[in-house]
């Protein structure tokens, strides 16, 4: 086939996907019909509030957004995805438990909108998201489709199977899914498609690109792992491979590139929180303080700090009122104090230590337990609650109700394709490989290997959404693979099959991403599985 007849189906099929994609923006409808936003989820809810606290309030503290005056919940824009702690001011103030880069870059672009075209997402919510998701999802998808296409011309030379990738690329992955809603996996996946265009030609001639280059592919990828923590394994390997080609490049540009975006996630982190820790890091206590009776409990069910544990604090170091607020988090077993003159907050909660009952003051750092939080163990529902076994777990997260292999099967062809580069590609090729294969099994074995509540398959979510950033290595470890599967009619038959799948998972869940897979829907409904 004629090159350019090629690119005309490339640009059919891309257009066809990005047409799709801008169809189902504008045709936004919340699942619930009161809300006055085009919101899906408490996750995308969580990160528009941060965009709008920043422009129309200055601040990161999300409180005025998710609540009104009198404290009740603000329907469309109120979410559990919340933490809370001491602001700067001392005061108490929720904020997204998202992390912060994201958000504040989004927040440059509304505020762009806003001063262009008079639109607020207080006034015009619906104008405003449909917008910044066009510019933030659909038009960057259409180019990292682009750039995916001309990658697949440049490592495989059978026509059927570049024309296979590309519409697999187009219709066949999650990504087309998540571009209808805010989240920062579509983000990390056209990143990572811009970090190996910038990344991979340089293993092959090094010398013959300036430094720049370098440094455009360490804050592409920094980018990537900015958005997804554990993609740091793929800046590492990356780093690594530059290392050993052209170890000037990879540190003149490539680190500096990757320690830029470290530097600004931790800042705008920082800027937020007051803190280097993003906010899922701050889920358990701080380190103890004092340990005092725990006769003490009444006072401090009843409002009030017991004389003996107000002197222990003290001689502690720390210069608490003896008038602070007293929340009570647990009855008799569980209190938060905070001193609002000078933001201190404190855990106490009754323990036993070497046999005998106590109350331990702790320094607080459960910033998820606040009244109302969701993030409980006793107020936990479906799949939140985490699965109880990790075996099961790992069934399902492979081949069963979420799985990566039973929802889009085109992955089985990536696999061998890894495979077939390692024993038999050329230099690049077996990077490719070495890139997708480690990244990936880094990835799975972090999230297989989590505690029961971080088991629970990414929430009420179309797929395994923590792996979508790695769709576009893939696509490109499939290639091998299909070439070898589509060189007869019952190998055709198979890649068929393989893809039609794939398309009908990512198209089941195109017009709401926070729902469940087909699969688990489908358990669900015949009485196989608990909702």
């Amino acid at each position: 086939m004629e090159r350019s007849l090629r690119r005309s189906v490339y640009a059919l099929l891309i257009v066809a996907s990005v047409a799709g994609m801008f169809a189902r923006v504008m045709a936004l409808r919340t699942p619930d019909p009161r809300s006055p936003t085009p919101f899906f989820s408490a996750n995308d809810r969580s990160r528009w509030a941060t965009i709008r606290a920043l422009v129309d309030e200055g601040t990161y503290a999300v409180d005025r957004v998710v609540f009104d005056s009198q404290g009740r919940p603000v329907r469309g824009w109120h979410t559990i995805d919340l933490v809370r702690h001491a602001g700067a001011d001392g005061k108490l103030h929720y904020y997204s438990s998202k992390p912060t880069l994201l958000p504040t870059l989004l927040a440059a672009e509304y505020w762009l909108i806003q001063k262009a075209t008079g639109a607020t997402l207080t006034e015009q919510p619906g104008y405003v998201v449909r917008l910044m998701l066009v510019l933030t999802n659909v038009l960057p998808l259409a180019l990292a489709l682009v750039l995916l296409a001309r990658q697949v011309e440049a490592l495989v030379a059978s026509d059927e199977v570049r024309l296979f990738t590309v519409a697999a690329a187009c219709f066949g992955t999650f990504l087309t899914t998540f571009a209808v809603t805010l989240n920062n996996h579509l983000v990390a996946a056209v990143s990572l498609v811009v970090g190996i265009e910038l990344a991979w030609p340089l293993l092959s001639e090094p010398a013959a690109y300036p430094w720049r280059r370098y440094l455009a592919a360490g804050l592409a990828l920094g980018f990537v792992a900015a958005n997804e923590l554990p993609a740091l394994v793929l800046v590492v390997l990356v780093a690594i491979s530059l290392l050993l080609r052209a170890p000037w490049g990879a540190l003149a540009g490539y680190l500096p590139g990757a320690g830029l975006v470290a530097a600004a996630a931790i800042g705008t982190n920082w800027l937020a929180h007051g803190d280097w820790r993003p906010p899922y890091a701050h889920r358990q206590d701080g380190p103890v303080v004092t340990r005092t009776d725990a006769a003490g409990a009444h006072h401090l069910d009843a409002g009030a700090l017991p004389p003996d544990m107000i002197i222990q604090i003290h001689a502690a170091g720390l210069d608490i009122a003896s008038q602070v607020m007293v929340e009570v988090r647990r009855p008799g077993q569980r209190w938060m104090l905070w001193d609002p003159t000078t933001g201190i907050q404190l855990a106490v909660e009754r323990s036993v230590v070497g046999g005998k009952e106590v109350l331990e003051v702790r320094h607080w750092d459960h910033w998820y337990d606040y009244p109302g939080s969701y993030w409980q163990p006793e107020r936990l529902r479906g799949v939140d609650r985490g699965e109880a076994s990790p075996w099961r777990y790992a069934f399902h997260c492979l081949v069963g109700h979420h799985g990566l292999f039973s929802l889009t099967p085109l992955w089985l062809l990536s696999v061998y394709g890894c495979g077939l580069w390692l024993a038999r590609g050329d230099a690049r090729q077996r990077h490719l490989a070495v890139w997708a294969l480690l990244a990936s099994l880094v990835v799975l074995g972090f999230y297989l290997t989590r505690p029961q509540i971080d088991r629970n398959y990414g929430g009420v979510t179309c797929c395994l959404r923590w792996l979508v950033w790695l769709v576009p290595l893939w696509l490109l470890t499939l290639l091998p693979g299909a070439e070898r599967l589509l060189r007869g009619r019952w190998g055709w038959g198979a890649g068929l099959g393989l893809f039609a799948v794939s398309a009908f998972s990512a198209a089941y869940s195109a017009a709401n991403p926070w729902s469940h897979p087909w699969i688990y829907e489908y358990l669900v409904a015949l009485g196989w599985l608990a909702p």
